[in-house]
């Protein structure tokens, strides 16, 4: 028999076809599943475990997605090594550009990312003992331990001794107060700023001071930026 006759098979043979019949069906279902599972399992740590001023749900959507979105590359890359470079030069020139105010929120984003490498990677067992022990560490310390963060207290006046009557105010209703930084308006104003540690979170110590007469605007937040009057 003549080896040099091209036969029907040879006419078809396809090279994208025999990649595609590389990979095993089962395993790429069960990694994607695994993947979808434990982000569903960070999307209840965040919203059991989120304090912050507004609740972004498609934030919180999207670390679920990104699990699923990591693991799909993982088992891709993992198929071809000339795939994998490519990858990395194509996800070279991606940005995150969405602005992170708590660190927290970094904090989930890289779990999600980790899941869906070891779910991509086949170590799924791995992947779901770090994220119950991940998201006990974060409920126990969300729910269980109190952390009374230092506020803010920025009041302006027209007088020194609306500046001591204030600072009078934050001495007895206060476990601790410091003068920051003072500043002469040009209206003839003064503007102060005391950083005040309250007792347990009270932020009725702002009622007080802005009933003080001379003063003219009284202004109480966190260090986080979230404002508690």
């Amino acid at each position: 028999m003549d080896k040099n006759i091209i036969t029907f098979n040879d006419i078809f043979k396809s090279s994208f076809i025999e990649k595609t019949s590389s990979f095993s069906l089962t395993d790429s279902l069960l990694g994607l599943l695994s993947a979808f599972l434990l982000g569903l399992f960070v999307y209840a740590v965040y919203k059991k475990t989120f304090n912050g001023v507004i609740y972004s749900h498609s934030f919180n959507i999207s670390l679920m997605i990104m699990s699923m979105a990591t693991a799909l590359v993982i088992m891709g890359i993992s198929l071809n090594v000339l795939l994998s470079l490519g990858m990395v030069g194509a996800l070279s020139i991606v940005r995150f550009r969405t602005p992170i105010k708590d660190p927290m929120d970094l904090v989930y984003l890289f779990w999600s990312i980790i899941i869906g490498i070891l779910c991509g990677a086949g170590f799924i067992l791995l992947s779901v003992i770090g994220s119950i022990s991940i998201g006990i560490v974060l409920i126990v310390f969300a729910n269980k331990i109190t952390v009374q963060n230092p506020y803010l207290v920025v009041v302006k006046f027209n007088s020194e001794a609306t500046g001591q009557e204030i600072e009078t105010i934050l001495k007895e209703n206060s476990k601790k107060f410091s003068l920051k930084s003072k500043s002469m308006m040009m209206t003839n104003e003064t503007e102060a700023t005391y950083e005040v540690r309250v007792k347990e979170n009270d932020s009725e110590i702002i009622n007080s001071i802005a009933r003080v007469k001379g003063v003219s605007s009284a202004v109480m937040l966190s260090y986080d930026g979230n404002f508690t009057a």
